[in-house]
């Protein structure tokens, strides 16, 4: 670690997993509700638990990011971060509106109310008074590592990685648009929900990885740099049009649906870029780098984002198929493939990377970790294969037969079992690789003991 301020991203790396754990725990529960529709029914409700499971992800994730922001600016800058008071303020900022979410959200505290209750769009329910929060430690957060760049060293990886985050930003001001009409309301709350994940946070992405293989395999700079410029323009051509394909059926005009087809099918593309990229990096490198688990996790990412989110939002991302797929266990498999290969898998890499060198120490429990990697990346692929089945049917007896709803959720029983069974999987694979970031082996806290 040459700097100083990128110790910041321990504490951030600390929050995103304790969030992890708290996602894929209620992850669980939710899936256990499904076998059994009135477990903690009284105590709390299912839509209460979907957001926290949801919620968390985003918030997740987004900690993960700036993390890994606060430890890849100082050494692309080539200087300390511009604030670290700053940057901890944000922190406690972020904690403190994701507590007041939580509560909020359990005990449906201020039901109604304009600033201090929960808002009921999908995926942005927090009060008005935490998404003020989060604008406020979003424009600390910009303003330091902005500025950190502006006075340092101007790199394509610190380039693209704040674009994407002054994208993330951008966007996430939508969440203050609330307009009577439903059309015009779900038109603009895609402007959040899909540029963040299939548009800016692919930036993010790129940069973290690209970052990575500078780091993993030694290759020159100048060969990356031209990859993360052309997969950032790809990102970009592909996400912002194809946001069309969430308009189909919202109410917009038709043209939507052979705009959205045509772009969501180009989709694919970046992310097909990525996995090129990513093994030819190795393949130039020859490097042996003694972090092979986040070089596992690196690659890993790639080619899990690749079918999650390309082959897997392929599947249904035509106008003519996804008039019976949309809303069905289809788009459960997508997403619960696309968030996991795409982000979820990036901040564990970089964490897998990052955490040795925070802690001064070598990279350790690589074997754990590499084996945490292979039993979560097997579970989640269990639950998408599990649910694209379960999609298959419901779309045949509700969609074409059309049966009704829950007759059709009756029959989807075994689907639901093998899910949660590979959620309980997955659970356990978390708790491993915690186990494997934050726990030195034995034999390193025995030589870092004074000697008697």
């Amino acid at each position: 670690m040459k700097y100083q301020s990128q110790k910041i991203a321990l504490a951030y790396f600390i929050v995103a997993m304790a969030l992890f754990a708290v996602q894929i725990i209620v992850g669980v529960t939710i899936g256990y509700i499904y076998l059994n529709p009135h477990f903690l029914a009284d105590l709390t409700p299912f839509n209460v638990l979907r957001m926290l499971h949801t919620n968390s992800l985003i918030v997740w994730l987004l900690t993960g990011f700036f993390g890994a922001t606060y430890y890849i600016i100082p050494e692309e800058a080539e200087r300390e971060i511009e604030s670290p008071a700053i940057a901890y303020l944000q922190l406690a900022i972020l904690v403190l509106g994701t507590a007041g979410v939580v509560v909020t959200y359990l005990f449906d505290l201020f039901h109604g109310n304009f600033l201090l209750g929960k808002q009921g769009r999908e995926f942005i329910e927090q009060p008005l008074w935490v998404q003020l929060g989060i604008i406020v430690a979003a424009l600390m957060f910009l303003y330091n590592v902005t500025m950190t760049v502006l006075k340092g060293r101007k790199t394509a990886v610190a380039n693209v990685l704040l674009l994407g985050l002054w994208g993330i930003a951008i966007f996430f001001l939508f969440v203050l648009y609330n307009p009577d009409n439903l059309s015009l309301d779900k038109m603009f709350w895609w402007w959040i929900v899909h540029l963040w994940v299939e548009g800016v946070w692919e930036l993010v992405l790129a940069a973290i990885l690209a970052f990575l293989m500078l780091k993993l395999t030694g290759v020159d700079r100048e060969i990356v740099e031209k990859w993360i410029y052309g997969i950032a323009a790809l990102s970009l051509f592909t996400g912002i049009l194809g946001t069309g394909h969430h308009y189909y059926w919202i109410g917009t005009p038709g043209y939507w649906q052979w705009i959205g087809s045509i772009f969501s099918t180009l989709e694919v593309v970046p992310f097909f870029a990525m996995v090129l990229f990513a093994f030819t990096m190795v393949w130039k490198g020859q490097r042996n780098h003694p972090n092979k688990a986040a070089m596992l996790w690196a690659l890993g990412c790639a080619v899990l984002a690749f079918f999650g989110a390309g082959i897997w939002g392929f599947l249904h991302t035509l106008a003519p198929v996804n008039y019976y797929t949309h809303g069905t266990q289809i788009t459960m498999s997508h997403g619960h493939l696309a968030f996991y290969g795409a982000y979820v898998c990036i901040n564990l890499a970089f964490i897998t990377y990052a955490m040795p060198k925070l802690l001064g120490r070598e990279p350790y429990n690589q074997v754990l970790n590499m084996v945490s990697f292979w039993v979560m990346s097997g579970g989640m692929a269990f639950i998408t294969f599990a649910l694209t089945f379960a999609g298959a049917v419901q779309v045949h007896l509700q969609r074409v037969q059309g049966n009704a709803f829950m007759e059709v959720q009756n029959q989807l029983g075994l689907f639901y079992m093998l899910r949660e069974g590979a959620g309980v999987v997955v659970l356990i694979a978390v708790l491993l690789y915690l186990y494997t970031v934050f726990v030195p082996r034995t034999e390193e806290v025995i030589s870092t003991q004074p000697a008697e």
